[in-house]
């Protein structure tokens, strides 16, 4: 499966905002969109010329590192929220949040997204009683997702759990045990859930051309 392996505090650098890719380290001065907040490159200093394409396709390509997502995978999401009920890219926005990687996150069992996506792919995480590895999987109202026994003691899992309980950054549309690491979703997360700078209507303009 194809997969970004390069630096990710590139990735903040390009789109010209934190995306909060690297956990805890996003939070201190050793951030490198804090200490270079200019795009990466020979040319990174120079003045960009902005126009409405190039605002819609950085705000596509924002979302799409902020979730992990490759291009395929993404514009197959946009295609399942154009067919559903209500605004296309609020839609868009709920299907991304209610992917388990995210939800693990969301649940503070993990600092960052590919920390999540890691403890998915290698099995830590139960669905319904199910042990389920694949990251994509999208939950549902009454769904209660899990650590494996075996998992909960994990150092990373406890630091994770610390650092996001002392920000703040779990989701109301969850309702969170973190003794007995459970978390049951009691309604699909809704647009004002989401706190990271997101204009989702630039995305449905460039994918509408």
């Amino acid at each position: 499966m194809a997969r970004y392996t390069g630096p990710v505090c590139r990735l903040c650098r390009r789109e010209g905002t934190k995306l909060y890719l690297k956990g805890e380290r996003c939070y201190t001065a050793k951030c490198s969109f804090d200490r270079r907040g200019y795009a990466p490159g020979v040319h990174g200093r120079a003045r960009q010329r902005f126009s409405e394409y190039r605002l819609q396709l950085r705000e596509k390509q924002k979302v799409k590192r902020i979730y992990g997502l490759l291009e395929r995978p993404f514009r197959n999401n946009f295609k399942h929220a154009d067919r559903m009920r209500g605004v296309t890219g609020e839609n868009l926005l709920q299907l991304l949040e209610r992917r388990l990687d995210n939800v693990v996150y969301r649940t503070g069992w993990a600092r960052s997204r590919r920390e999540a996506r890691q403890l998915v792919r290698h099995g830590h995480v139960v669905v319904n009683g199910r042990r389920t590895n694949i990251p994509s999987f999208s939950v549902r109202v009454g769904d209660v997702i899990e650590l494996r026994e075996k998992s909960r003691k994990l150092a990373s899992v406890q630091e994770a759990t610390e650092f996001q309980e002392s920000l703040g950054l779990t989701a109301p549309w969850l309702d969170i045990d973190n003794k007995q690491r459970r978390a049951e979703v009691r309604r699909l997360p809704e647009r004002e859930d989401i706190t990271m700078p997101i204009d989702e209507y630039l995305i449905v303009e460039l994918y509408s051309k």
